[in-house]
């Protein structure tokens, strides 16, 4: 019969790991996927390059898991928002909108990561079905949300473009906004997303930033 790990055990365990993770992306981040070795990762983590083969078979493995980590963290951020949002179907898109387009969602170092990573899936069909995933994870929260509006189109399909659509105009403005936030006014490019995806789905989202105006905008 199986013994069972005790939690703080397992705690222990998924502390060491997002060391290791957070460690990788950090060396990602100054020198791309190929400055992440084995050996540096564990001299950032201050861990014997022993110990993260305890945790990841190979060094890809933990390329593969600090990319999923970094995409999933930014789309539960994003989310995050929808469980203090109003039950309004048109505010808590916009909300989820404005949500994707500031920070910890807009954030120079995770375009810089996401870039490195995005190199990989070139070569590396695990990264590639990461990207997917999480590209789909993303878009489908999208597409509930427009789904839910009072005047959504009943065909999926409809509502499978207008969130391809939306999801293509926010991840402009987010990798722009990340790059260069020196080019923008605070909170210009909140202002832009919600009254563009609002044009797409063809609601007037403005009263969301009239009524509910978030601090930074």
């Amino acid at each position: 019969m199986a013994v069972e790990r005790k939690p703080y055990r397992r705690e222990a365990e998924d502390k060491r790991r997002l060391a290791l993770i957070e460690a990788t992306l950090a060396l990602v981040s100054e020198g791309g996927a190929a400055t992440a070795t084995v050996r540096a990762i564990a001299a950032r983590a201050g861990v014997t390059p022993g110990l993260i083969r305890h945790y990841f078979h190979t060094k890809e493995e933990l390329i593969a898991a600090s990319y999923r980590h970094l995409m999933t963290s930014m789309i539960t951020d994003t989310a995050g928002v929808l469980t203090s949002a109003p039950r309004d179907a048109n505010a808590r898109l916009a909300a989820f909108v404005a949500a994707s387009l500031r920070p910890p969602v807009l954030d120079r170092e995770a375009v810089v990561r996401w870039a490195a990573f995005i190199q990989e899936t070139r070569n590396s069909p695990v990264m590639l079905d990461i990207h997917h995933q999480t590209y789909l994870a993303f878009r489908d929260q999208l597409q509930g949300l427009i789904a839910a509006l009072p005047n959504a189109p009943t065909r999926i399909d409809e509502q499978r473009r207008l969130a391809i659509a939306c999801n293509a105009l926010i991840d402009g403005l987010w990798l722009e906004g990340s790059t260069l936030p020196e080019a923008f006014a605070k909170g210009e490019l909140v202002r832009i997303g919600i009254k563009a995806v609002g044009a797409i789905v063809g609601v007037d989202l403005n009263y969301y930033l009239l009524l509910s105006e978030p601090p930074d905008l």
